[in-house]
């Protein structure tokens, strides 16, 4: 049971069904929001066309009363107002719903069609009240029937005066109403198929959606299973196919390019554990042995402890280059100071000097200042030079300097001594890499990874121009400004 309760969970909670939920909720929304509009625009269409026709009926009698009796053929007379009803109502047909009244004396004349609704009835409290008019009326009422639209115009007519003079005697009220019952009933007759037909659009719309969902949403579910399946089997391998060229394509290659990285670090961490332990196990094997087979000789055992300790040196600087290493990826790896780039480079060339017996020479020295950290910066350029002397002989050239162009400063270690091979140029920086021709046959493998962080330390980077036989010149670019630390 709380299986199928977790199914169910995860189903209404899946990204599929909100979608689809949201697409419904959208779709019901414009849907009320549509036929609302559109019903509310049929009725004001209907109203309009109603009000036009009750103002031609209008104008047509006006029309006729302004003209000539066919009778006499001469102008209607003051007692001729029974024969303009007469004539008008003889001679027009009202539109459906539509309604045609002449008024005598207050009471109900003629009339068209000849069944009148009830609040058209004689004697109705409409009809006394438009009996009584003495200037035209236009307007709506609610009645039982429904909604009534009319328009009353009085009748004037004298003998020297136009017929409808507004200061002549009322001598009868001509109406024309019109009840727009039928022609809602027919907008919501329209309105309910609208509806029917948005409803079966709208479910097979839906069914589409979540059929269309499910095909976007695929990879999602390839990502959660290659994810699940890489935690399972550790299987850092798996890649997902990048189908597309949209938001999820994108992530697809968002995804495996992760992965290229884990795979990368998992190789790195595993190369990293191997060699530190084969770094470690080294110096331990042989203070081991030497402990082992340590005698009562007095010189003996100076020699021995001399031995362990130089051992116990390297096992500690190796420590030392792992703390640096791991610090470098700390915020508080540097201490920045503004650094005066040429007296920086004249003290690393005075300490440079004294750490073999080289040609050592002073290129030049950069005017200006950065901001930087002055002990590592002296640590990774050291450092430089310390892997300079390792691979050059007493009578090869060292030479340092310095130079500041273009917002960076540039110092330098260039050696004459056997340099890199090619296909070790780009992998020298690593931690533990050891190049083919005995680069780096010393200590434990990280002193130019050490040179790497601290130039990216400071937002730089290391350039490396080298060439079998002839030298190396090591570059390290920091920029003036103050680094992303």
């Amino acid at each position: 049971m709380h299986v199928k309760t977790r199914k169910w969970h995860r189903f209404l909670l899946s990204a599929r069904t909100r979608i689809l939920a949201w697409y419904i909720i959208l779709m019901a929304a414009s849907s009320v929001v549509s036929i609302f509009a559109i019903r509310q625009e049929l009725f004001m269409r209907v109203q309009d066309r109603v009000q036009r026709s009750l103002r031609q009926e209008v104008e047509e009698f006006r029309k006729l009363a302004n003209g000539v009796n066919p009778d006499t053929n001469r102008p209607f007379t003051r007692n001729e107002v029974t024969a303009l009803f007469d004539l008008f109502v003889s001679r027009n047909i009202p539109d459906d719903d539509e309604f045609l009244l002449t008024l005598l004396n207050g009471s109900l004349y003629k009339y068209s069609p000849s069944a009148l609704p009830e609040p058209l009835q004689q004697d109705s409290p409409l009809l006394q009240r438009w009996g009584k008019l003495t200037k035209p009326e236009r307007g709506q009422v609610n009645t039982t029937p429904g909604e009534l639209l009319y328009f009353a115009q009085p009748v004037r007519i004298t003998y020297q005066a136009e017929p409808l003079d507004s200061t002549a005697e009322v001598q009868g009220v001509f109406v024309v109403a019109h009840i727009t019952t039928g022609e809602r009933e027919e907008v919501d007759e329209a309105i309910a198929v609208v509806v029917r037909i948005i409803i079966i659009v709208s479910t097979a719309a839906s069914v589409l959606a979540w059929i269309v969902a499910g095909r976007v949403l695929a990879p999602l579910r390839l990502l959660t299973k290659t994810a699940l399946s890489i935690s399972h089997n550790s299987d850092l391998t798996q890649r997902i196919p990048v189908q597309g060229t949209d938001e999820i394509a994108e992530l697809t290659l968002t995804f495996n390019e992760m992965m290229n990285r884990l795979e990368d670090a998992f190789a790195s961490q595993r190369d990293f554990i191997n060699d530190a332990s084969h770094e470690l196990r080294t110096p331990i094997t042989i203070i081991r042995g030497h402990l082992e087979l340590i005698s009562d000789d007095p010189q003996e055992r100076r020699e021995t402890i001399d031995l362990i300790a130089d051992e116990l040196d390297r096992m500690t600087r190796f420590v030392d280059d792992l703390l640096i290493l791991a610090k470098a990826e700390q915020p508080k790896f540097l201490c920045l100071e503004t650094v005066d780039v040429g007296s920086l480079t004249e003290e690393i060339y005075t300490k440079a000097r004294t750490l073999a017996v080289r040609n050592w020479r002073l290129d030049s020295k950069g005017c200006g200042s950065i901001v930087a950290d002055r002990q590592r910066l002296t640590q990774a350029i050291i450092n430089l030079a310390q892997n300079a002397t390792q691979h050059t002989q007493p009578g090869d050239v060292i030479a340092l300097g310095s130079i500041v162009r273009n917002g960076k400063a540039r110092f330098w270690v260039s050696d004459t001594g056997e340099g890199i091979a090619y296909n070790d140029q780009k992998r020298i920086f690593k931690r533990f890499a050891r190049g083919v021709n005995g680069r780096r046959s010393e200590g434990a493998g990280l002193g130019l990874a050490i040179v790497q962080a601290i130039a990216t330390a400071h937002g730089g980077q290391v350039e490396l121009s080298s060439q079998p036989g002839v030298g190396s010149t090591f570059t390290l670019i920091i920029p003036v400004d103050s680094p992303v630390a």
